[in-house]
């Protein structure tokens, strides 16, 4: 999907995010078919595009501490 395809998303934080000067990312999932993802600090570089199972699978791993450093 091109980037000019992300004028109606709607982008979001987590609840967790401090707003103060943090690394946060924004996650846009009102799109069709895809979820977009943005750098917080830096919303006009571009985002990366995934599928809904993608995200899903994402989000997965991290319920499951897959991602965790040792």
């Amino acid at each position: 999907m091109p980037q000019d395809d992300l004028s109606r998303a709607i982008w979001r934080k987590s609840s967790k995010s401090n707003g103060q000067g943090g690394a946060c990312v924004e996650v846009a999932s009102n799109l069709p078919g895809i979820v977009a993802v943005r750098d917080s600090k830096n919303p006009d570089a571009p985002a990366l595009v995934f599928t809904h199972v993608e995200w899903e699978a994402f989000l997965d791993g991290v319920s499951k501490k897959e991602f965790d450093l040792p």
